[in-house]
């Protein structure tokens, strides 16, 4: 049996070499197919990647409680839009829940940010010096500042990278330069290490640091002082982000006197939820992906099968002769199924080659991050033959049940 396998394997390839262009051509759907399937997974697995990533860069095991509840569709106002948390709520939460490694709090505001005859429009942020711990900022240069500047309402700034690339020159040092937001003057401080950017989108980098209590008094003109934009906490262990929300949930009401019946008047997301979130959009989107690749897999079969049935009327004779020689109909099935898989399996590996380059010159051209994995691979491949399969059944069964006495008159 293998032997005949193998000879009609060879008789296959050379039966598919009469008509190289046509063979050609109709392998062109199956790599296509392929080449698509490995490049859309691809990039929809880098973007998985890419969005873990920027979720990694909040910082470690974070809750985030924003000032008003969530509204209708899950989907809330922007930052700062309402009045309903404060500087006294973050103390109070780090000293009534011991889950909670640090708090800290923000407030921001989209500002003229002058140094010299440049300017840039960015957001400025007042913050507590313990944001920056748990968000896990590091430095390029220079450092923090520290609770006594915010106790004296230190005119002192931390640049991110893109406000340094924007304000200052290439080679020109930021740290100790004086920069004026509002017509206020700052000593620059510190130059934040790079993050890229958020989960949501935006540069991370685009952003400067002022003490919390130089912004309410000397920026932003505060009418409401002690209010924040956002409070921030962290715990030690991811496992206690669930209770240290519920939590902070029960010491927000109390603190707010909410009554039951009331709904909150804050939001709180952890960092584990806003990467399910995220990671469930780039989910769908490599099936979304995965799933518009295989149409094409899917019209590389049907071009199979129609090259097939053409191969089948043109060799009618030729099946007669091989059935009253003594083949049988399984013999005319293998054949004709044979030459299906090797049209898909030549074409699958071919769609494998242009697959991976494709990937990698959309990371070149695009930038776009991608990630091929084994599995895309093997399973672009074997759906690739199956295509084969399932497409060269038909033509097979037509031709093994030709009439042997027809197929002989057949001119």
């Amino acid at each position: 049996m293998p032997a005949f396998v193998l000879l009609t394997v060879l008789t296959a390839i050379r039966i598919l070499s009469r008509n190289r262009l046509r063979a050609g051509l109709t392998m062109l759907g199956i790599i296509i197919g392929v080449g698509a399937v490995i490049a859309m997974v691809s990039i929809g697995e880098g973007a998985k990647a890419a969005v873990a990533q920027r979720v990694a860069s909040m910082g470690t095991n974070v809750i985030i409680v924003l000032p008003g509840s969530t509204t209708a569709g899950g989907v809330r106002g922007g930052q700062g839009g309402a009045v309903t948390l404060t500087m006294s709520d973050g103390l109070d939460l780090k000293k009534r829940i011991p889950l909670l490694r640090d708090t800290g709090w923000a407030k921001r505001d989209v500002m003229q940010i002058v140094n010299g005859n440049k300017n840039w429009n960015g957001p400025v942020n007042g913050i507590s010096p313990s944001y920056l711990t748990i968000r896990d900022w590091s430095f390029a240069s220079g450092g923090p500042f520290t609770q006594q500047d915010v106790d004296a309402a230190a005119r002192v700034a931390l640049l991110g990278q893109t406000m340094v690339g924007n304000l200052f020159d290439a080679g020109e040092e930021p740290v100790g330069a004086m920069i004026r937001i509002k017509n206020v003057p700052f000593r620059v401080v510190g130059v934040l290490a790079p993050k890229g950017q958020s989960a949501q989108g935006s540069d991370q980098d685009d952003i400067i640091f002022i003490p919390f209590s130089t912004a309410e008094r000397k920026v932003f003109g505060t009418q409401f002082l002690g209010s924040v934009g956002a409070l921030f906490a962290s715990t030690e262990r991811v496992e206690d982000l669930g209770p240290a929300v519920d939590q902070i949930r029960e010491t927000l009401r109390l603190r707010h006197r909410l009554q039951s019946e009331q709904e909150d008047d804050f939001t709180i997301r952890t960092q584990v939820d806003i990467g399910k979130v995220q990671e469930g959009t780039s989910e769908t989107m490599t099936v979304l992906l995965f799933a518009v690749a295989s149409i094409s897999l899917l019209v590389g079969g049907i071009g199979i099968m129609n090259i097939l049935l053409v191969s089948v009327t043109e060799r009618t004779r030729e099946i007669g002769v091989r059935m009253a020689v003594g083949a049988k109909r399984r013999h005319i099935v293998m054949q004709f199924l044979i030459e299906a898989m090797t049209l898909s399996v030549v074409g699958g590996c071919l769609g494998i080659l242009f697959g991976v380059l494709g990937a990698r010159l959309t990371t070149v051209i695009a930038g776009w991050p991608t990630i091929i994995s084994g599995n895309t691979v093997a399973t672009a491949f074997v759906f690739s033959v199956a295509v084969g399969l399932f497409f060269g059944l038909y033509p097979a069964n037509k031709a093994s049940r030709l009439n042997p006495i027809d197929a002989l008159r057949y001119e």
